[in-house]
């Protein structure tokens, strides 16, 4: 297999979050290359961190995106924005010099997690970010690297840090409870980074110079893709749906990123219980919860409307992927010409879902599905 894209540098704003369960690039791409030059207009309803609105956007195509997790629009927002990666230095400088005393959380988490001078830092940002609630480019920009930065595994080598945290995983925030028992067993440290110079290594990667300029930040929003309020009139001229839902079985998606939660405005602390989402108290239950976004999907206006829907489960449900998929088109009541289904074999190849989950998983398959509505 070859070299995955989001390796290359021209994809590296693509990955300014490392997120688990993250969509790999290649997907999107390929299906959206079917309908360049074609007068068509994308979205997904799972969005996450925005692959396809990232892969849309290389290929000039308009797009937008729906998510019901806060961190997911934060970081989609970013693959919209245009990149000047000064620009976003200075205004992370001006945030730290202008909140110096900004609120900071107490509990041994946060002493443990952070060095001091650190978490100040992290938390003047935080604080300007959510005094304006006007979005520019800028901020959106500096919002998802301080996502990207803020907990990750520490670099031995002194001035090459890439993330603000004491020792942890890059895509998912662990338990507060379960890190201080690793870093007091451990005997670990938070390490005593300069935030701007973490920054500095990040944004430096990026550039959105070879990318086309399309659509608005606020193209990727947060929102219920089962409700018919998130899809407002002006979004309902879309002819292409390319997404991959959540697999069936994973409930905690906002409460596994409950760190970045708190950057955002949530608690300093995991509060679970997510209502904006699929339902998975059973298999049928969730078809018909998914059935609802099938069938709102379908209040497009275009003439023509092609969906795309990569889907697998977690490796411990014993469930069917491929008639789960079937029987939720069933469900939303709408009439879907089902054009193919394809392995897309397991997610342990071509840096799928299932990368980021525990290292013991069993790999899950996931299909490809293209439908079309009759």
């Amino acid at each position: 297999m070859g070299r995955s894209l989001a390796y290359e540098r021209a994809n590296a704003l693509n990955a300014i979050c490392p997120y688990f369960t993250m969509f790999p690039l290649e997907y999107p791409l390929k299906v959206l290359a079917k309908h360049k030059g074609e007068d068509v207009s994308v979205i997904d309803p799972f969005c996450g961190r925005g692959t396809t609105l990232f892969a849309a956007r290389k290929l000039g195509l308009e797009s937008c995106g729906i998510d019901s997790s806060p961190i997911a629009v934060a970081i989609a927002r970013a693959k919209l924005a245009q990149v000047n990666p000064q620009r976003v230095l200075d205004l992370a400088e001006s945030f730290i010099r202008r909140f110096p005393r900004a609120a900071v959380p107490s509990g041994e988490f946060f002493n443990r997690a952070y060095a001091p001078d650190v978490l100040r830092s992290i938390c003047a940002v935080r604080k300007a970010l959510l005094s304006d609630s006007a979005e520019t480019d800028d901020k959106v920009i500096l919002r998802a690297a301080m996502l990207g930065c803020l907990h990750g595994p520490t670099n031995k080598t002194k001035g090459r840090w890439s993330y603000f945290s004491n020792q942890m995983p890059r895509t998912y925030a662990s338990k507060p409870d379960y890190s201080v028992r690793y870093w007091k067993a451990n005997r670990l440290r938070p390490p005593a980074v300069d935030v701007l110079e973490v920054l500095r290594r990040k944004l430096r990667l990026l550039s959105s110079e070879a990318i086309p300029a399309v659509g608005r930040v606020t193209d990727a929003r947060l929102g219920d893709s089962r409700m018919a309020s998130s899809l407002p009139q002006a979004w309902r001229d879309f002819s292409v749906v390319v997404t991959s839902p959540p697999y069936y079985g994973m409930r905690t998606y906002v409460e596994d990123q409950w760190l970045r939660n708190w950057f955002l405005g949530g608690p300093a602390s995991v509060h679970y219980g997510n209502d904006d989402q699929l339902e998975h108290a059973g298999q049928d239950i969730f078809a018909k919860s998914l059935g609802q976004v099938w069938k709102n999907m379908a209040r497009s206006k275009a003439k023509s409307l092609d969906m795309y829907v990569r889907f697998g489960i977690i490796p411990s449900s014993e469930v069917d992927a491929k008639e789960l998929v079937l029987n939720s088109l069933e469900e939303s009541g709408v009439s879907w010409k089902v054009v193919s289904v394809r392995s897309a074999r397991t997610a342990a190849e071509g840096k799928r879902q299932a990368d980021q989950m525990s290292a013991d998983s069993k790999a899950s398959v996931e299909y490809d599905f293209h439908v079309r509505r009759q």
